[in-house]
This record gives structure tokens, sequence and C-alpha cells, in this order.
């Protein structure tokens, strides 16, 4: 008993072992802090003694001696740092980005009641005519305040650098609305808005310090924009940019029509044209479901005003600003949050097989500790504060990989994602590493802490008794060996499903050429290209430059290129039909871009009917449309298009239709096709288009002539959004791109982690089953017999985890669907394929040290008895 006291008053009995040399160890700042904490007031009274010991220093001796421990087992702990270290360092990269996309609020005051507001026809939030808008802000009763935002491209010229910058065309209560202010000067007033108002613009932050240099001599001057003077009246805080990537603002005054082309619209009378998108503030209290019901009444009010209202039979669209901005993207980032926590435990059961390893060594000497009289809680306390501090050590680690990593990842972001804020490691994502830390320690040391200090005393503490796991303890170690086997199945699944969808996507016929093509966008301001003649003499010179220049094939313009996230869509009427359309939802509203003669060979286009434009279609000829096949084929399915008439909703003149092309992937790539239509750029010339460029050598090398030839024929005109149409295509696939990328590497990872943990366990099996192995050869079993013995524990093993991972995997598989393109979510060939490279990988594993099981000399194994 004397002894069983002696052992429980000094709490990690530490007189058993030889005490190391602190100074040597650099453990003498940790022994002053012990010190200095020890007469901490909290106290324990430990069992049969009634001593009292304070709660902090057992603590601080608990660590001490922890350190000490992973100090002594150095290849140990840089194995398992480094396996945490990769875990939890991808935890964290990955919900570095959640935090900044899902979880951070937006920069707005009470940005939770800030609201979408739209017409519900397409399934989001269908904009508004300016008259409708200005109805429904009138007579709504759900919030304080609504604004519209019209996005717009200005050529801005201060000084002799001009510039082509993203603005926003926004009513004055916009920045009260969200609650923000500028920094320097003031925002909109009432007075700013309407048809006689000056013409002012507020600039942000970055704007202002970039083409201005941070220059407070700007205020209240003039600048340039698309020809116009405009005064400068403020300057937004630094990050503010909303709409996403505007950079300015300026209110609906006459110098920024309603439409391009039409100077004398009055926009408070418009209901045909829908371009203004539109945000609210909800009132105190006001749910989602109530401004819905308020609004559907005030839609039925104003549709019963006004004939001319689009407002008839269409469905309020209310959603917070945050859902919209964020909602398309989070099931691919919760998908990924989910593969990395996967990729954790993978992690967190390869550590605790080792520390199951580990507990063999160390079982003589936890047997010698519970024989003395320490208790299992006591030593189950002692080996968890040792996983812990492993947790931590590879949790800082795996910040400091993450904080590595964010620079690699953020260039891997779609763009969808990269407007959102930078990703940084803030208190948030350093609090949520700390908690997977100490989760991730706890998780990984309880298994093997239970197991250890569960000894068979007899059996351990003989004389020449050897360090050995109990059943109890290889179950355990087979079971995570399952259990990893079963996870990175469910990883592999996945990140076979998207590689498979994402090879099928980039296969997809585009419908044009992409090599060799260089595009350039250029836009012509009102005030010097008022009259469509000089838009059209500006582009036929223009043109007429580029195709001469050295190693240029062809050339063209076009208002909408493929695979463009914009374009426009026109209502049309088709000779013969009904209009308008019996029931709603069965409008003609087919793709339109303008285009020049050249557009189809530069872009290798098949013509499959009829003709392509000339330059005879110019304003004094005939009208004339080319439609793609799809267009064809819904509208004169059995029929031949050549010679029908169609036209828009609100021109008189009806226009022929001359040619059909082939279909074009016009938004992303693997979308069904849909109906377009082109027109000559003659007959309506936009003053905003792409120019493409056809090349005989690298595109890119052509941008300083075809710049020059622009600035040849306007010194004042930028060019801008330079690239090819192979950049195009490939960052139409960015989101696809980077859920493959993510995913595959966190796959690969728990691939390798899986086999070097299957590796380990048999390693180690094999060296604990060294004598037994002997004895066998001894008497007569074959190299051969071995071999098989060891493979075929370690694929048994293997067989059952592929198994339950196959179940796992058909039923997570699922939330991958809206991921995938032209792939099943049972996908047989990745079902099939998958699990084969599984194991033929663990196959190996077990391998290596079963080769060298079978090379046991009986001799040596038996001297160990």
């Amino acid at each position: 008993m004397t002894a069983s006291i002696r052992a429980e008053s000094r709490p990690d009995s530490e007189h058993l072992i030889p005490k190391p040399n602190t100074k040597r160890l650099c453990f003498g700042r940790i022994s002053y802090w012990s010190k200095l904490l020890s007469d901490f007031p909290l106290e324990v009274k430990l069992p049969d003694t009634g001593q009292r010991v304070s709660t902090m220093q057992t603590l601080l001796q608990d660590l001490r001696y922890g350190l000490r421990m992973l100090a002594k087992n150095p290849g140990f702990t840089a194995v398992a740092v480094l396996t945490l270290a990769l875990g939890i360092g991808a935890n964290t990269a990955i919900f570095s980005v959640i935090h900044a996309v899902l979880l951070r609020p937006l920069p707005y005051r009470d940005s939770d009641r800030v609201v979408v507001v739209g017409q519900g026809w397409m399934g989001g939030a269908g904009d508004f005519s300016p008259a409708d808008f200005l109805d429904v802000r009138a007579q709504n009763h759900s919030f304080e305040q609504m604004a519209a935002t019209r996005e717009w491209s200005f050529n801005l010229s201060a000084g002799d650098r001009p510039e082509r910058v993203i603005g926003d065309v926004v009513t004055t209560n916009l920045f009260s609305l969200l609650g923000v202010e500028p920094v320097m000067g003031r925002g909109f007033t009432p007075e700013d808005g309407g048809q006689r108002a000056n013409r002012v613009v507020v600039l942000s932050y970055g704007l202002w310090q970039r083409h201005f240099g941070g220059n407070t001599g700007v205020f209240g001057g003039k600048i340039s924009l698309n020809g116009e003077p405009f005064t400068v009246v403020g300057v937004m805080p630094r990050g503010f940019g909303y709409p996403l990537g505007a950079e300015l603002w300026v209110p609906p005054t006459f110098a920024v029509p309603a439409h391009p082309l039409r100077e004398n619209d009055d926009p408070a009378r418009m209901r045909g044209s829908h371009y203004f998108e539109v945000i609210a503030r909800l009132r105190p209290s006001v749910t989602l479901e109530r401004a819905r019901a308020d609004l559907a009444v005030v839609f039925q009010n104003v549709a019963r005003a006004h004939s001319d209202s689009d407002l008839n039979g269409a469905k309020p669209w209310v959603n917070t600003l945050h859902e919209e901005e964020v909602g398309n993207v989070r099931p691919a980032l919760l998908i990924l949050l989910g593969a990395v926590g996967l990729v954790l435990l993978i992690a967190c059961a390869n550590v605790a097989n080792l520390l199951l390893a580990r507990g063999a060594s160390r079982s003589k000497e936890l047997a010698v500790r519970t024989a003395l009289g320490a208790s299992r809680r006591r030593m189950i306390r002692q080996l968890l504060t040792e996983s812990v501090l492993l947790a931590l050590v590879g949790g800082t680690l795996g910040i400091l990989l993450a904080v590595w990593g964010s620079a690699p990842l953020a260039a891997l972001l779609p763009p969808s994602l990269r407007d959102f804020a930078p990703l940084t490691a803030d208190l948030r994502v350093l609090g949520f590493s700390l908690l997977l830390s100490l989760l991730a320690g706890v998780t990984f040391g309880l298994a093997p802490a239970l197991s250890a200090t569960r000894p068979k005393l007899a059996e351990t503490l003989k004389e020449g008794g050897r360090s050995s796991l109990v059943g109890g303890s290889r179950r355990d170690q087979d079971l995570l060996v399952i259990a990893e086997t079963a996870l990175a199945l469910v990883l592999l699944v996945g990140a076979g499903l998207l590689l498979r969808s994402f090879v099928r996507l980039l296969a997809v016929d585009e419908g044009f050429d992409p090599d060799h093509v260089l595009t350039l966008q250029v836009s012509l301001p009102h005030a010097r290209y008022l009259e469509p003649a000089a838009r059209v003499n500006f582009v036929n010179r223009v043109l007429a430059i580029v195709k001469a220049l050295p190693g240029v094939q062809a050339a063209s313009v076009a208002t909408r290129l493929p695979l463009n996230p914009g374009g426009s869509t026109r209502s049309i009427l088709i000779e013969g039909r009904t209009y308008p359309p019996e029931r709603p939802g069965e409008e003609i509203t087919p793709s339109y871009s303008v285009v020049s003669p050249e557009f189809y060979s530069v872009l290798h286009i098949p013509l499959l009917k009829g003709r392509a434009f000339t330059e005879a279609d110019d304003a004094q000829a005939g009208r004339v449309f080319v439609v793609n096949r799809t267009m064809a084929k819904t509208f004169w399915a059995g029929e031949d298009p050549i010679g029908k008439r169609i036209r828009m909703g609100t021109d008189e003149k009806w226009s022929e239709v001359v040619g059909v092309v082939g279909d074009v992937q016009q938004r992303q790539l693997g979308e069904l096709p849909k109906p377009m239509v082109y027109a000559p750029y003659a007959q309506d010339p936009w003053p905003f288009m792409d120019i493409a460029v056809r090349t005989s050598t690298d595109p890119l090398s052509q941008v300083s002539s075809v710049r020059g030839a622009v600035l040849s024929v306007d010194s004042q005109e930028p060019v801008y959004n330079i690239a090819t149409m192979e950049e195009i295509v490939s960052r139409s696939a960015s989101g696809q791109r980077f859920n493959v990328i993510l995913l595959g590497l966190f796959a690969a990872l728990a691939l390798c982690l899986t086999a070097i943990g299957v590796f380990g366990v048999t390693s180690f099996a094999v060296t604990q089953r060294r004598q037994e192995i002997g004895v066998r050869m001894a008497l007569g079993a074959r190299r051969e017999d071995v071999l098989k013995m060891v493979v075929w524990h370690g694929m048994t093993l293997a067989l059952v985890g592929v198994t339950i991972g196959v179940t796992g995997a058909l039923g997570l598989s699922r939330f991958l669907s809206s991921l995938l393109y032209g792939v099943k979510p049972t996908d047989l060939a990745t079902f099939a394929g998958v699990p084969l490279i599984l194991l033929a990988v663990e196959l190996l594993a077990c391998y290596i040290p079963a080769r060298r099981a079978s090379k046991v000399d009986p001799m040596v194994a038996l001297r160990y008895e």
C-alpha cells in the first residue's frame, strides 16, 4: 500500500523514469513557469493520502512529461506531426475560403436585412424596367428603401491616360441604403438624380489610388467619362465595390441614357426595357415571406394600372443579398469542406495507429505504473495530454502550411469567388484551427489511451517479457485500417466522378475553333459616336487596318462572343405566328448578337444553309438575319428557314432569314443549345463590341498591333479585356477545374495516407509476429505461405473497407449531382475502377512488409524467445 501511496503522490510517476537534463532539452522556461504557476489556488485531494496538489501543477507536470516523451521519439513525432499538419492545414485553407465567402457578413449595415428584389420569371431575380421600379418603390410597405443599379462601362479620360473602367448607374440612395458613406467628399443627393441634374461621379478607393495617385485635388474637378465631363464629388471606403467589380458610380441622369442609342427616352415612362437590378432594405420585423406577399399585391396593382407593364403575372422574388451572391457556390464549397474533413479523419486514424504501435513499446512502463498504484484515469489523462500536444504542434504547422498555400489557392479560385474578401487567417480561422487541433488530439488519442492502459500485468512484467499488442489493440488497429480504407474510397469516388465530368466537359464541341484567335473589347463613347454611321465608319476603318497586319488571317467585330456570360436577348415576332402568346412563358426571346461579315470565318463557325453576311448588307439594303441550327429546328421544324421573315418586338420592319449556322456554346460550356439570331453590324451598329482576330502566329503577339490600329482611328479609345479565345474557353470551365483540382488533391492525399497507414500496420504486425513466423518456418512453413498469410490479412481488411466505402460513396455521391456534367452519380466505370486502384495500392503496401516477413531467418527469430 505504501508503494501505491507514493506513486499517487507523484501524479506522473516521474521518479520511475530518469529525469533528463532540462537545460539540454531546452525546457528551462517550462520549469520556470511551472514553479511560478504551481501555487495556482485550484487544488485536488489525492485519493488515499489526503495530500492536496495544485491542478495547475498537475497539468504542467503532464505537459512537461508529454514534451519529454515527444522529444525522446523524434522519428515518431515528426511523422505524426507532418501527417496532422497536412490534414489540419488542408482544413484550415478550405475553411478560410468558406469563411470569406459563406460566413463573413457583407460589409454593410445590418447586411442580413439587405435583399435582392426582382421578377421571378426565370427562377431568379429578373430585372425591372425603370417605370415599374418607380411604381413598386412608391407602393410597397415592406422596405425602408429601394435602390436600382445598372452595370455600365466607361472610357475614363483624365490627363493622357485613357482607361476603361467598370461602373454602375445607381439611384442616389444606394449608399445610404447600404449604410456606407464616402471616406472623402460626399455621396449623392436627391438633386443629383433626374433628367436635368448635374453630372457627378463617386470613385472607388482603388480607382482613386490607381488612376489619380490618391490626389485630393481631384475633388470638385472634372473628369471625362465616355467623352462627357463629370464632377468628382467623393471617394468610397477601401474595399467597397457594390455591385462586385464596380469602380465608379454615377446617378441615372440624361448623360447616361436608359438606352445607349436613345438619348431622349424618359426612364420614368419606359416599361419595355428591363435593365435595373434592384436591392432593398427590409423594415424591422418584416420577413422575406411577408415582403413577397406584399409585393404580389403591388405587382397586381401596377399591372392593372398600366397595360404595358410586364408585372402582369410576374411572381415577386425576394432573397437576401448574401444568398444571391454566394448561393450558387455553396454546394461546391461544402462538398470540399466535407472532403478535407475526411482527409483529417484519415490522418487521425493514421496517428492513432502510430500511437497504438508506440503503446506496445511503452507497455512495460505503463504496467509498472499500474502495479505501483497509478490509476487508469490518471494514465489516460497523461496519454491524452501527449496526444493533444502532438495535435497542437501539428495544428501550428498546419496553419503555417495554410498561410503558405493561400496564394496558390487564391489563384485557383474561379472568378465568381475571387471578387470576395481576400483569404486571411483572422481570429475566426485561427480559432477554428485551434479547436480542430484539440478535437483531433482527443479523437486519435482516446482509443490508444484506453487500449494502452489495460495491459496484462503478469504477461508484461514477467522476466523476459516483451512489448506486444494485446488482442484488443490489434483489433483497434484493424478497425482503423478499415475506416481509413472506407473514407479514402469515398473521397476517391467523388474525385473520380468530378474528373470524368470535367473530361466530358472539355470534350464538348464549342461549335467554333478557339485556336489562334485574339479578342479585345472596345466601347465607343456616346458623345463622339451618337450617329450610327459614325460607329460603322469606325469599325470599317479599324478592321481594314487590322486585316492588313502581317500574320492576320481574318478580323471581325461582334457584340457577343461565344462563352460570354452576359449578352443580350430580344423579343421577336415570327411571321404567321400568334402574338402575344396565349400562355406566359411562351415568349420568343432568342439570344441576339450583331456581327460583321467575316465573323463566321474568324471563329470557323460552319455555314449550314444559305449565305453569310456580306458588305452589301448595309443600312440601305433590306434587313437580313442569320439564325443558328436550334433556332431553325425550334420554329421551322420540317421547313426551309431560308426566306422566312421575323422582326424585333419594337421594330416595324420585317427581316429575312438568309442563312443558318451551327450552334455555339453561348454562356458556358456544357449548356444546351438555345435559339440565336445574328444581325449585320452595319444595320444595327452598337457602341460596344468585341474585336476578334484570327492569326497565323501567337495571338498575343498581335496585341500591340491591334491596339495601334484602334488608336490610329481614335487616339482616345482604350482597348480592354484582352484575351485569347482559348483563355475564354478555359475561364468558362474554371469552376469545375477548381473543384476537380482540390478534390483530386485531397483524394490523392487520402490515398497516400491510407497506403502509409496500411504499410505501417502491416510492418508493425510483422515485427510483433517475428517469433511466430520463425516458429512457423522452423516447423516447415514455406516462404510463399508466410507471404500469403501476411498479404491475406492486410487485403481482408482492405476488402472490408472497400465494401463499406462503396456503400458510403453510393449514398453520398448524389450530393455531387449538381456539379456533374454528362456523368451519373452512380457511374459504373468510376465505381468499378476506383476500388480496383485502391486495392492495388493497398496490395503493394501489404506486399513490401510481407516480402520482408518471408525472409525471416528462423534461427535468428527464435533467439528472441
